[in-house]
């Protein structure tokens, strides 16, 4: 019997996988369609944050860690798994575990994963990628990370508690961008890592501190006249009575006309420069003023510092955070922290010694916070109930309540597990708790004829009451109503 001549010879060679397009695999099996998606996604979000990157307006630190790391590894991800996916596929029709489908079957397959894909893609990820770039440009995200709770903490109770991070921490234009782009997937590894420095220095200490050019003064005028303002300190006593004491300063701030504190700092016609022996600048030992106007050049050494020491430190040109270097993350010591606890009203003055009570147990060391959760409380109520025993069956309710305003003032400045205790980060502003103005201004940093920086007290401020029982000038003034009705009775 002989073979039509119209019917072509079949080769044994043949199989059903030869002459078929890539589409028809890719689409044959559901690992190839997932890179597909995820191929979808990456260029989607992309076309989101690229614009915004490529200006260089973004202002958020994580912002490029999310554009330039995790989505291209999903689009990476997406490209090795549509050959994977289609590999697995042929292989399957070539052991005849699967069906070949027709071409049109194919391209049904692919528009529709492809156009699901897209509507999900520009519906949800346009939503998605705006609020968590927005969310991580909150003080919520970054007090998110473990090692970051400290500042978290502090800037929730500071003046700029409603500033976002990436305001101060970021610079202007690319090179700011850049910056922090780099610093921010730096901290992001050695926290993976677990590497990162305990405590964590501050920026200052690190010189990674963004310039207040574009951080401070994007709010605040450094050409603004100034005013004098009234400064009350309340300081209460570790006698029985926790007697109040009160100093009230007239503080000189000043500006470009009134002279004062920003005056003699921020004038525009001088350059001050100093060298500071250790990263967080307590230690200033060299200082130079300019004045660009006169041409004046005024040099000053630190007494027992010679050339030799301070030749090769850095030279440093002052600014706003030399001086306000805690203006968002503030810390205290664990006086200060009982006085403005009284002083506040969140502790009572009327619990014998509570003062004098409260500052042995701040001081004591403790494993966590939750150790000093429970043993603060604990501990004050058995004081009172062994010394005071009176007060302790008639105030239980108002010991234990101040129990745990002790616990949350010592968390609130204490984290054993980051090695951040009571002074680990000073304060420059003032000079009682920290040397602050008398790194400069403590009289013994003279020129080479022997004339010191000005520690002239009445420069900066005018003290109308030093630890006064209820000054005069507080009445007269009408303030101390004020003050009162603050301080629990």
């Amino acid at each position: 019997m002989t073979m039509s001549q119209n019917t072509p010879p079949t080769s044994p060679s043949s199989s059903p996988t030869e002459r078929r397009p890539f589409l028809v695999f890719l689409t044959s099996h559901w690992i190839s369609q997932v890179g597909v998606v995820l191929i979808l996604t990456a260029l989607c979000t992309w076309a989101f944050l690229l614009p915004l990157q490529m200006s260089g307006s973004a202002d958020n630190p994580y912002l490029g860690l999310l554009a330039f790391l995790f989505v291209p590894l999903v689009l990476f991800a997406g490209l090795a798994l549509v050959p994977l996916g289609a590999w697995i596929a042929r292989r399957r029709v070539q052991r005849q575990l699967a069906t070949v489908v027709d071409k049109k079957t194919a391209w049904t397959r692919f528009a529709l994963t492809f156009g699901a894909a897209t509507v999900v893609n520009l519906t949800v990820g346009s939503q998605v990628t705006y609020r968590a770039v927005h969310h991580m440009e909150t003080p919520q995200f970054c007090g998110s990370c473990h090692v970051m709770t400290p500042e978290a903490r502090s800037h929730a109770d500071s003046p700029h508690s409603q500033v976002t991070c990436a305001e101060c921490h970021v610079g202007d234009g690319a090179s700011g961008w850049v910056a922090s782009k780099i610093n921010g997937s730096r901290q992001f590894f050695e926290n993976l890592s677990d590497s990162f420095h305990r405590p964590i220095p501050s920026a200052l200490a690190t010189d990674r501190l963004v310039p207040a050019k574009q951080t401070c003064e994007e709010c605040h005028r450094r050409s603004k006249p100034g005013d004098v303002r009234v400064r009350v300190i309340d300081s209460f006593g570790e006698d029985e009575a926790n007697s109040l004491s009160q100093t009230v300063l007239t503080m000189h701030v000043g500006g470009d006309v009134l002279g004062g504190i920003h005056g003699r700092h921020l004038n525009p016609d001088l350059d001050i420069r100093f060298a500071s022996t250790d990263p967080a600048r307590q230690d200033i030992v060299w200082v130079e003023s300019h004045n660009s106007r006169t041409g004046e050049t005024k040099t000053w050494t630190k007494s027992g510092t010679t050339p030799d020491q301070y030749k090769d430190l850095k030279k440093i040109s002052m600014q706003c955070v030399d001086c306000h270097n805690r203006p968002a993350h503030p810390f205290q010591l664990p006086g200060r922290a009982l006085d403005s606890a009284f002083a506040s009203g969140k502790l009572p003055t009327t619990l014998p010694s509570l003062k004098k009570i409260a500052l042995g147990l701040l001081k004591t060391d403790y494993t966590s916070h939750e150790d000093a959760s429970t043993r603060i409380p604990a501990a004050l109520l058995e004081t009172y109930r062994r010394d005071h025993p009176d007060v302790f069956a008639a105030r239980q309710p108002e010991i234990t309540a101040a129990g745990q305003v002790l616990a949350d003032l010592h968390n609130r400045n204490v984290f054993p597990d980051l090695k951040v205790t009571w002074g680990t980060y000073p304060d420059n502003i003032g000079h009682t708790d920290f040397p602050g103005c008398f790194r400069c201004h403590g009289g013994d940093h003279t020129t080479t004829e022997g004339k010191p920086i000005s520690n002239n007290c009445y420069v900066c401020h005018f003290s109308a009451a030093v630890d006064e029982t209820a000054p005069e000038v507080l009445q007269t003034l009408g303030i101390e109503k004020v003050l009162e009705k603050a301080r629990k009775k």
